[in-house]
């Protein structure tokens, strides 16, 4: 089966916790959902911990995004994130996956300058970190990129609408597509990336209505975010959902949960036990047998112990 001009990526097999022989997902697992009209929601991971939580939830998508620049590393942007910074996250989240299809963001300006750039770092990527597909941002003027990434065997996933590695540029003005032009250049960007072998598109923030027109036109997956009920599948940043990220909640998103507030009174108890000399208690702390500790005491009480060791032994 082929996926936009490519078949080249190929099923794994794992042994899962209950022994049962499973099969990792695969691009193309991804466009037969919506082969289907089958929708799937996607997540990012940016570490070990957080992959395997969602992998065993069933998350067929893990996306590793340099959002992590924001999330994670406290910066303003995605532009500040390395080739480097994004190979050390992607490993974790690849071994802490088993199932999920994980695919990792190369970072600004690691694939823009040439096509043989985009080729090394894509490579360093999947060789690096094992991670089966990489994702990179803009239209027709990344299409010839994406093509001969896709003829190499590098599964690539596009991102089209706002794209956050061009934040100086658009400035406030994040949802794209909202005028003639604008709107008709995203069409002709998604239909070029799916032309390219894109094995599916992400589209942020763009109308829901223009979303669902693109969506309908295209045979790969549309992967929305922040465009609406009519995408193909959902992503959203891990952070975003679980309301980790304190600094704001973008408009698209949805706290399905406070994690925030339940590490916050976690740490305000952990705190306070420690304090008051609750917690660490006999139940969290090792115990020696009493006649060896007799003979430590007593071999350290003798006066050659002492005068070796100044320090004053308190009991």
């Amino acid at each position: 089966m082929t996926y936009g001009g490519s078949d080249a990526t190929v099923s794994t097999l794992f042994i899962d916790e209950t022994r049962h022989v499973s099969k990792s997902i695969t691009v193309q697992d991804i466009q037969a959902y919506k082969d289907r009209g089958e929708k799937f929601a996607a997540l990012t991971a940016y570490d070990y911990t957080s992959a395997q939580i969602l992998d065993r939830a069933g998350v067929p998508l893990l996306l590793v995004g340099d959002s992590l620049g924001m999330v994670v590393l406290g910066h303003d942007t995605t532009v500040p994130v390395t080739l480097d910074e994004m190979i050390h996250h992607t490993r974790a989240v690849v071994r802490g996956a088993t199932r999920s299809l994980v695919v990792a963001d190369l970072p600004f300006l690691s694939y823009q300058i040439s096509v043989e750039q985009a080729l090394e770092n894509a490579g360093r990527m999947l060789q690096q970190t094992g991670c089966r597909a990489v994702k990179v941002e803009g239209g027709r003027e990344i299409a010839a990129t994406v093509k001969r990434l896709v003829q190499v065997g590098v599964p690539v996933l596009g991102h089209i609408g706002y794209t956050p590695q061009s934040a100086h540029v658009f400035g406030r003005n994040r949802v794209q597509g909202r005028d003639f032009d604008q709107g008709l250049a995203l069409v002709r960007d998604a239909l070029a990336l799916e032309a390219a072998g894109a094995f599916a598109v992400v589209l942020e923030l763009v109308p829901r209505q223009l979303a669902g027109e693109i969506a309908a036109r295209l045979r790969i997956p549309v992967v929305g975010i922040g465009s609406g009920a009519e995408c193909d599948a959902e992503i959203q940043v891990f952070h975003d959902v679980f309301g980790l990220y304190q600094d704001f909640c973008p408009r698209h998103a949805k706290r399905f949960a406070n994690v925030a507030a339940t590490i916050d009174n976690a740490v305000r108890d952990y705190v306070g036990e420690v304090t008051t000399h609750v917690f660490p208690s006999e139940a969290q702390a090792a115990a020696m047998d009493t006649d060896t500790l007799v003979q430590i005491r007593a071999y350290l009480d003798q006066d050659s112990f002492q005068t070796a060791s100044p320090v004053p032994i308190r009991r």
